[in-house]
């Protein structure tokens, strides 16, 4: 691994006053800012920090008006939500098993599949990352279903790669899950999840409840998919792709893996047995769980994988997909597609997720910021959608906090039953700041969710994204997790988001910011940064925090504030911006390092301004922020910058290149001074 990461041409290359490029912290380029500020990156501001020059008024100007070209005419914003080609790959798959595939989309959708292979044949999880084994074994198995030939160039090099890399066997549970729908894997080679797990108490160990909620949403599903063991034909082979070795060593039986990969041999025996006396039941509980928890827009959760897994186990249920249930569903699928027209011909994709309520949270957020007035119609029609969109039914939540009155907003359009805690700060850092005409009803509604928000808190004083004290991590040694996260602990992100809306409600001094600040502190990497786990990585949690600690009265000359500032300030790329690679997950050597991007910039600058650093680092990430945004006002960021699961599943939020910079932009100019004249 090199020191410098390769550099990426700005998308205005005219107007850079030298190239871009990325370094580690030990880079001189990146190390202390402070020592002087590169005069072509001041965009006139001078030394003191008091003035800004109209390049700045002007970028914010600009993206102001490109984020408000694309609000909806209900008032939200909805970027695209992108991740990899399995959603596709999957979606080819799930149709081919319900007999209701079509000639015209399959050839759409494969078209997108091959335009993100690789020259060496394979795919990956995020633009310019490394190879995927499973990614690369959905996409040739879709790509074969689709009607490649075996022998076809790009089908060859894929197949060199995979067999390579162990094959088949090597693939993680999920990927061999969809081989064993059609006959392309055995069951038996695959970890038992019985049904029975939805008879244990929810104080039980590895009851449905120890599990997320997303993790809970696909593993019942999928004990009912599990139980039945289908075998559909696939119209094709690819077994070619076995090696026939094993894929891994047996674990020691004194470990945890080992004693569960024990008990999973005595479950698969357990399954060859005719007797199964609970098994109905279990499975009649498995589905009515199902049904209870489909959403307005036939999906469940608002994400992909407990909607197709829910849609094959209904259907090996019983339910034809002419069932309302399924036609729901599968027409609900249909606003998750995105089409496209290339050169090569329509290109079919599918987003993983839909992310309007907090895309509509930001922007508002963003736009108040960027001095956009507190009462103007874009902002009033972004309440009014926020405030109908407030949940004020019960969810699975309640399982953990039963005295909790419901509130809180999903991230989704549809997903009631999982409010997101997250999303809910967000909202409601941004709807008290509008001037709305009904101010009685945004304040009931903010305190609603902010009373919803304190309940939600764990016992550690943090909070998880969409429950409470959801922290055994018992159920992650299971055989059958070896993809994503499974539980749902407090994170730093999520903290600092509450624990910011709670300043900003004027409870700083409650108890529960108090302890979230606790958290924050004593979670504190020992680099001086936090850890990001839902946007990458570091950066996202360090910009994340430290404006949530100064806005609870931390002082900027704390050691955690000035750690974070040495800690950004040391990781800032020659070309005046931040990256982090997403390999950071998972490789420490990549921890604050990566080609500059515009939300990451944008992360590092709310941290330093919150700190009060408007000196040359920070006028040096401004500077790249102006110098490298479009003409509309808008910002390219083909690197992906949000997590789902930390090393498995990564996603690129579209709005993210405008409202994080906007935001941070809209701030400088707020302590800096709005001069047009520079």
């Amino acid at each position: 691994m090199t020191d410098v990461l390769p550099d990426r041409p700005s998308a205005r290359v005219d107007r850079a006053t030298r190239p871009g490029g990325t370094a580690g912290p030990d880079h001189p380029d990146a190390a202390d800012g402070a020592d002087g500020a590169h005069p072509t990156d001041t965009v006139g501001v001078d030394p003191a920090g008091v003035a800004v020059g109209a390049e700045v008024a002007g970028a914010v100007d600009r993206a102001r008006d490109h984020l408000l070209a694309a609000q909806h005419e209900q008032g939200w914003w909805k970027g695209e939500l992108a991740t990899n080609v399995t959603m596709e790959a999957e979606d080819l798959l799930l149709r081919r098993f319900l007999g209701i595939d079509d000639r015209t989309l399959t050839e759409r959708t494969a078209r997108g599949i091959r335009s993100r292979q690789r020259p060496d044949g394979t795919w990956a999880t995020f633009p310019d990352g490394p190879a995927d084994l499973s990614t690369t074994v959905e996409a040739y198995t879709a790509l074969r279903l689709a009607g490649d030939p075996v022998d076809a160039a790009h089908l060859r090099r894929a197949r060199e790669y995979i067999r390579d890399s162990g094959g088949i066997e090597a693939t993680r549970v999920f990927t061999r899950i969809w081989l064993a729908l059609f006959g392309q894997w055995s069951w038996d080679e695959l970890p038992v999840l019985p049904p029975e797990l939805m008879l244990l108490p929810d104080w039980f160990p590895l009851n449905v409840y120890d599990w997320a909620c997303w993790a809970r949403q696909t593993v019942v599903p999928l004990t009912i998919v599990c139980a039945a063991r289908p075998q559909r034909e696939l119209g094709v082979d690819v077994r070619e792709l076995r090696t026939g070795v094993p894929a891994r060593e047996a674990d020691s039986p004194l470990s945890w893996a080992g004693l569960f990969h024990g008990l999973d041999g005595v479950l698969h025996r357990l399954e060859r047995s005719p007797v199964k006396p609970l098994r109905g039941y279990a499975l009649s509980r498995a589905e009515q769980w199902i049904l209870r928890r489909q959403e307005a827009d036939g999906g469940w959760g608002g994400i992909q994988p407990p909607w197709v897994y829910s849609i094959l186990a209904l259907h090996l249920r019983g339910y034809p997909v002419e069932h309302p249930v399924l036609a729901k569903a599968l027409d609900g699928l249909e606003a998750f597609t995105v089409r496209e027209d290339t050169d090569d011909g329509p290109v079919r994709r599918l987003e993983a997720c839909q992310s309007p309520v907090w895309d509509t949270a930001l922007a508002v957020t963003a736009l108040l910021d960027s001095g956009t007035p507190t009462d103007d119609p874009a902002l009033v029609r972004a309440a009014d959608w926020l405030l109908d969109e407030e949940i004020r039914v019960g969810g699975d939540w309640q399982v953990r906090r039963p005295d909790v009155a419901p509130s809180g907003w999903a991230f989704e359009f549809a997903n009631d039953h999982y409010p997101d805690i997250d999303d809910t700060a967000e909202v409601v850092l941004g709807l008290r700041r509008v001037r709305h005409p009904e101010p009685e009803r945004v304040r009931r509604t903010v305190d609603r969710a902010t009373e919803w928000v304190v309940g939600m808190r764990s016992a550690d004083g943090g909070w998880g994204a969409f429950d409470a004290d959801n922290t055994r991590t018992l159920c992650e040694k299971l055989p059958f997790c070896d993809f994503g996260a499974v539980i749902d602990p407090p994170s730093a992100d999520v903290t600092a988001h509450v624990v910011e809306m709670l300043a900003a409600r004027g409870l700083a001094e409650c108890a529960a910011a108090r302890r979230g600040v606790r958290w924050l502190l004593d979670h504190r990497e020992a680099d001086g940064s936090w850890f990001g786990r839902w946007g990458a990585n570091h950066l996202y949690g360090t910009g994340a925090v430290v404006p949530a600690l100064v806005a609870c009265g931390i002082p900027r000359d704390h050691d955690a504030v000035r750690g974070a500032v040495h800690w950004l300030t040391a990781h800032q790329n020659p070309d005046g911006g931040w990256g982090e690679d997403l390999r950071s997950y998972v490789d420490a050597a990549w921890v604050g390092r990566g080609t500059s991007t515009p939300s990451q910039t944008a992360w590092a600058l709310l941290a330093l301004l919150a700190a009060g650093e408007y000196g040359p680092v920070t006028r040096r990430g401004v500077a790249w922020l102006v110098r490298n945004q479009r003409p509309d006002g808008g910002w390219d960021e083909p690197q992906y910058t949000g997590t789902g699961f930390p090393g498995d599943f990564y996603i690129s939020y579209h709005l993210y290149r405008i409202v994080f910079p906007l935001t941070a932009l809209g701030r400088y100019l707020e302590v800096t001074g709005r001069a047009h004249d520079g």
